[in-house]
């Protein structure tokens, strides 16, 4: 089995790399796809969120209202160390389900958005990087998801800096170009770097 992360800021292009690397035959272990399942309605992540942030970050369905946890969190560092200890051990807890269930040889790349962060290098065969540049990541988020400047801006800044995650990468893909020198690259890349880990 071969362990590797995908990792780059918000706004990076990680979901268009995933998505590749899924075509190519990769599991993907979507970290914030795991985080948005271990606090659905119901489950003991978002009761213990409710506890300690109270129920203004509930919507009128019992769901959690993202946004409005959002703005408590990343505008303060130990609200969101605080959150993080709720979510990331119940996110690793998930994702080690997925592994005991993935078929001998297997490519599972990590999706994890805060690795920099959170480094624990060990655990990874290969780790990749995604980079655009900050004005294009800020741009994606308010043209594409709506977000204002300054919510886009509050959550980089929450974030490792680019040379923090080129520190621990062993490949950088370069997601400022066109759709297609993105994929040329993620293609390299199991080529050259995986195919030859699983052999």
């Amino acid at each position: 089995m071969v362990r590797t992360a995908l990792t780059g800021g918000i706004g990076a292009g990680k979901s268009t790399v995933s998505r590749r690397l899924a075509d190519l035959g990769a599991i993907i272990m979507d970290a914030d796809l795991i985080a948005r399942e271990v606090v659905e309605p119901g489950t003991s992540g978002l009761a213990e969120i409710v506890s300690v942030f109270g129920e203004k970050i509930l919507r009128d369905d019992e769901s959690l209202d993202r946004p409005a946890l959002g703005r408590i969190v990343f505008a303060d560092d130990e609200k969101l160390a605080r959150l993080n200890a709720i979510v990331h051990p119940r996110v690793a807890a998930r994702m080690a389900e997925i592994v005991r269930a993935a078929p001998a040889g297997a490519v599972l790349v990590y999706d994890v958005p805060l690795l920099a962060e959170n480094p624990d290098r060990a655990t990874y065969d290969l780790v990749m990087v995604v980079y655009a540049p900050l004005e294009e990541r800020i741009r994606r988020l308010v043209d594409d998801r709506g977000m204002s400047r300054e919510d886009a801006e509050a959550r980089m800044h929450a974030q490792a800096t680019d040379e923090q995650r080129a520190a621990i990468a062993d490949v950088v893909l370069d997601n400022s170009g066109s759709l297609a020198a993105t994929l040329a690259q993620v293609d390299a890349c199991w080529r050259d770097r995986i195919e030859p880990l699983r052999q």
